[in-house]
C-alpha cells in the first residue's frame, strides 16, 4: 500500500519553570493542553540526555529478561534477519527505575493535565521495532483497551523515531469518536484513505501524547538503527485503577484466541503487522 504523509515538527514551546527530578523536564501550559484537546496529540520534551542514557541502560536490561518470567510478557517477530524482541509488556512490578519514572513526576502530572482529572497508569509496553522490524497498521487504541472509553498514551522516545526507521504517524482532529474498523479491529482502508496522515518524527527524550481515539499508523523499520520507544498509557483515576484488571483480560484473551494467520499478536487488535516466528 503506498504510504503519504505531511511531516510536522515540534509543537510545543511552552516557557517551562519548576524543579523536577534529575534527568526529567517540566510539564504542559494551558496552549498545550489547547493543542492536544483540538488535535488529538502533543509532542513535549521529557528527558535530557542523561536521561535518555539511563532509560536506555534499563530497555537494554529488561530486553534480556528471559522470555518466560513471573509475569512479564516478551513477544517476538520473524523479520528477514531471523527472530526479533518486538514488544515488552507489564514490566513495573519488577522494575522499580521504570515504575518511579511512569507512575510519578512529570508523566504523571502530564497525563492528569491532559485528562484534566488525576492520572493512573493504565497499562505499559516498550515497542523495539529493531532493524527490519514491522509497522502497525492504521488504527484507534480504544477498541483494544477494555473497561474506560478514554485514554491518554504517550510515546517516549528511547530512540530517535524518524520516517526511515517508522516514526507515528497521525491524523490530526479524529478523536471525537470511533472510526469503521475491519475484522482486525483497525480502520478500514475507505476510511484510512479519507484522512489526512501527518508523519511526527521524535526525537530521543521528547515524548509523543496521544489520544485512545487518534488514528495512528507506523511503518516498518527500514534503516540499520532500532526505534525503541515506552509507551506508557493513563486513564482518570475516578474511573478506577484497572491495570491489574486489563492484564488479566490480555492473558486470558491470548489464552483463547489466536493470531491472523502469519502474524504475531501483540494486541487485542490486529494492527501489528510482524510475522510470526512459530
Amino acid at each position: 500500500m503506498k504510504r503519504s504523509a505531511r511531516t510536522i515538527g515540534i509543537v510545543n514551546d511552552s516557557n517551562r519553570t519548576g524543579q523536577n527530578p534529575p534527568g526529567i523536564r517540566t510539564a504542559v501550559s494551558p496552549a498545550d493542553i489547547e493543542h492536544f484537546n483540538r488535535t488529538g496529540w502533543l509532542l513535549t520534551d521529557t528527558l535530557d540526555a542523561a536521561g535518555v542514557e539511563e532509560l536506555r541502560s534499563w530497555m537494554d536490561e529488561i530486553a534480556e529478561w528471559p522470555e518466560q518470567g513471573d509475569g512479564w510478557m516478551h513477544h517476538y517477530e520473524l523479520t528477514d534477519e531471523g527472530p526479533k524482541l518486538c514488544r515488552s509488556e507489564n514490566l513495573i512490578p519488577f522494575h522499580s527505575g521504570l515504575r518511579e519514572l511512569i507512575t510519578t513526576g512529570a508523566l504523571i502530572e502530564v497525563a492528569s493535565a491532559l485528562l484534566d482529572s488525576q492520572a493512573v497508569l493504565y497499562k505499559e509496553k516498550v515497542n523495539y521495532k529493531l532493524p527490519g522490524g514491522a509497522g502497525y497498521a492504521p488504527h484507534q487504541d480504544a477498541p483494544a483497551y477494555p473497561f474506560i472509553d478514554s485514554h491518554v498514551s504517550c510515546m517516549v522516545a528511547i530512540d530517535d523515531s524518524t520516517p526511515e526507521n517508522g516514526c507515528l504517524e497521525v491524523a490530526s482532529g479524529q478523536h471525537q469518536m470511533l472510526l469503521a474498523t475491519d475484522d482486525s479491529g483497525c480502520i478500514t482502508q475507505e476510511v484510512v484513505d479519507s484522512l489526512q496522515w501527518d508523519l511526527v518524527p521524535v526525537q530521543a527524550g521528547q515524548t509523543l501524547w496521544f489520544h485512545s481515539r487518534t488514528p495512528h499508523r507506523s511503518g516498518a523499520n527500514n534503516s540499520r538503527l532500532p526505534r525503541r520507544a515506552l509507551y506508557p498509557t493513563y486513564n482518570a483515576l475516578v474511573e478506577g485503577d484497572l491495570r491489574d484488571e486489563y492484564y488479566e483480560r490480555k492473558v486470558a484473551e491470548f489464552a483463547a484466541g489466536e493470531a491472523a494467520e502469519g502474524r504475531v499478536r501483540v494486541s487485542l487488535i490486529g494492527d501489528f503487522q510482524g510475522r510470526s516466528v512459530g
